[in-house]
């Protein structure tokens, strides 16, 4: 059964074994290869990902240079896409040298912006006409984003959640069953068609949109001008 949550807690294994290498390699070099082995990991393993974000999140502004410094040492020798060390920290980061520093450093490799056309949807339908819906948009490398709702056409959202990395192939598959409700492959213009109606009327009611929803305002944006979708709705 599928269980659609928010950011799922990391367990302390994904944790960095050492917040500063610079501080790792003045007391010990196997805990340099620690760090960069944690770093190899951020290519495939999405708790290890969301980890990296979680503690560079944290961590105060020097402390962030210093462990971009760190990364750029690093990285030549880790074999791995750039974008599998730099994106999870640009996804949380807000300073613009800091982020226009990681990009550089991304360059022509695998950007960490989500391909709107990869997009998938899987749709299902309650018995009370309720629509459950999992949105799979890729992020990088073989990580994606899930947005999940549940809403009726013509009154609004029941619910929205977001699972903001997971691996692809962790992400809900073609027959996957939540609150009993199995849910199938479907063409994603017409389920943006139907969560565009449901952005309106839950405008119409006068609620507030649910905020993962924004996350995904760049699948209405790929579809603007489409016959499904005259308009972005989540900017009206």
């Amino acid at each position: 059964m599928v269980e659609p949550v928010g950011p799922r807690e990391k367990p302390e294994s994904a944790s960095p074994p050492a917040t500063a290498r610079s501080a790792a390699a003045a007391s010990d070099p196997r805990l340099v290869a620690a760090w960069q082995e944690w770093l190899r990991a951020l290519a495939t393993d999405a708790d290890a990902a969301i980890a990296a974000a979680h503690v560079y999140g944290d961590l105060p502004e020097r402390a962030r240079d210093a462990w971009l410094d760190a990364l750029t040492e690093d990285s030549p020798s880790l074999a791995v896409p750039a974008v599998a060390i730099y994106a999870p920290l640009l996804a949380v980061e807000s300073d613009p040298a800091r982020r226009e520093r990681m990009e550089r450093a991304i360059g022509s490799d695998v950007g960490p912006r989500p391909d709107a056309q990869r997009a998938r949807a899987l749709r299902g339908i309650a018995r009370d006409g309720a629509r459950v819906v999992a949105l799979v948009s890729p992020l990088y490398l073989q990580f994606v984003e899930v947005l999940w709702c549940r809403y009726v056409v013509d009154e609004g959202f029941v619910w929205v959640r977001h699972d903001s990395l997971i691996a692809d192939s962790d992400s809900p598959a073609d027959g996957a069953t939540f609150e009993d409700v199995v849910l199938e492959v479907t063409p994603i213009t017409p389920v943006i068609e139907e969560l565009a109606h449901a952005v309106l009327a839950q405008r119409r009611r006068g609620r507030e949109l649910p905020s993962p929803l924004q996350l995904f305002a760049h699948l209405f944006d790929a579809r603007v001008g489409d016959d499904a979708v005259d308009d972005d709705p989540l900017r009206r």
